[in-house]
């Protein structure tokens, strides 16, 4: 698999506007494996397909680029201040399958923009644009790769995790042409602040009728299987009052989970999956699993809410004379966004005239893993429905203008001295 090069490239004659970010995403949705829909893991040709572009448009834009061994691939311009540590900004590039075009490379395409326009001004910190790989987790049982590169916090147990062809981590960073026994961490005292730019995936924004919005915690999430026992009968020879039915249990908890998420502000809960065994019209269900998604931006309210639920659903299945047993899956805490970088944000979107909106992102982000690095800072852009992970994801030019001015006017007023140590 071909390499990205070092190398900067020649002048823009003007900066990008707004169309010129949408243009470049429409180019950008080409690098697909699968044509008619957008389709890009981690690793693929598709993925070489897309850095290749970015590559182009980082050093179109200024900046020195190179590929690093988790293939995050960085665009850099020196501090006019010598000495001065970097501001990152970054998302992904890689897409869930049937994807939207939004998701990730509207943050990395504006913060190229960022640096175009930026070019020929003076900047007390050094800029560097990081365009990760593989934050959706898609194609390997990992995720984060190259943003946990970034702050040292890979796990060399993941090279082992192997797609669903059979290969491994590690052996597609090889074919890859990256070398991941090298991968490099940004020391923290070279990093004062990470930005990043990104769609919202959900309606609030919207519904507030704002084009941005500043975003104060990425949700912790906690995601459980559950598999409640019953037993299995005959449909029409079983009383109603001796059945023991997984799926009447199944049921009941999936409204006891909505009902307590829905008490308490900001904590979500989801049941994404449920399989009923024997699966068979004319049989009691004698076995249900199903899973159980719970997030909020803060862990003592997704903690409380989650020992709510648990409890009511053992209740349940006392009640219909099932077990109930519970595996932990994946538990992530949340994650703050810096107070500072918060502060900043919101006084840039009244700079341009608009109230600034405060609101937690329900969904993962690579800046929950950059945040053991740095502090860090979102700045969410409206999306069409809160339609997300879909071809319908949609922004409108006059958003994504409005974000650019807003993440322009931060950059030109951002002081690294005020994150660093005294």
């Amino acid at each position: 698999m071909p390499s990205v090069e070092h190398g900067t490239g020649t002048s823009m004659p003007t900066p990008w506007t707004a169309p010129d970010i949408l243009e470049k995403l429409d180019r950008l949705a080409t690098c697909t494996e699968k044509a008619g829909e957008i389709s890009r893991l981690f690793l693929t040709p598709e993925h070489a397909q897309a850095l290749s572009l970015v590559r182009g448009w980082m050093q179109e834009a200024g900046l020195e680029t190179r590929l690093d061994a988790s293939a995050t691939l960085a665009g850099t311009r020196p501090s006019d201040r010598p000495g001065m540590p970097r501001l990152l900004i970054g998302s992904h590039i890689d897409t869930v399958r049937g994807a939207g075009r939004y998701d990730g490379c509207l943050g990395v395409i504006m913060a190229i923009a960022l640096a175009a326009r930026l070019r020929d001004a003076e900047l007390p910190y050094a800029l560097e644009i990081r365009a990760f790989g593989d934050e959706e987790g898609v194609r390997f049982p990992v995720t984060l790769t190259g943003a946990h590169a970034t702050a040292g916090t890979f796990d060399p147990a993941w090279l082992g995790a192997a797609d669903d062809d059979g290969i491994t981590l590690g052996e597609a960073f090889e074919s890859f042409g990256t070398d991941p026994g090298n991968l490099a961490r940004c020391k923290p005292a070279d990093v004062f602040a990470y930005l990043e730019i990104h769609i919202e995936q959900g309606p609030v924004l919207e519904a507030a009728n704002l084009p941005v919005g500043v975003v104060t915690a990425i949700n912790g999430a906690a995601r459980w299987e559950l598999t409640i026992t019953g037993r299995a009968g005959h449909a029409g020879t079983v009383p109603m009052a001796q059945r023991r039915d997984a799926l009447v249990a199944a049921s009941a908890m999936v409204l006891a989970a909505r009902r307590i998420a829905i008490e308490r502000p900001d904590v979500v809960a989801t049941i994404g999956r449920l399989v009923v065994s024997p699966g068979a019209a004319n049989v009691i269900p004698g076995e249900c699993i199903l899973t159980l998604d719970l997030r909020a931006p803060e862990d003592a309210a997704r903690s409380a809410a989650a020992r709510e639920i648990l409890a009511a659903f053992q209740h349940i299945a006392a009640e219909n004379r099932t077990s109930l047993s519970a595996q932990l899956l994946h538990d992530a805490p949340a994650t703050a966004c810096d107070p500072r970088l918060q502060s900043r944000l919101a006084a840039s979107i009244a700079a341009a005239g608009l109230p600034a909106l405060h609101l937690p992102s329900g969904a993962g982000h690579d800046a929950m893993a950059i945040a053991s690095l740095c502090p860090i800072g979102m700045l969410f852009v409206r999306c069409a429905g809160g339609i997300s992970h879909h071809p319908d994801e949609s922004v409108t030019v006059d958003d994504v203008a409005t974000a650019l001015d807003v993440m322009l006017h931060t950059l030109q007023n951002l002081d690294p001295t005020a994150f660093l140590s005294p």
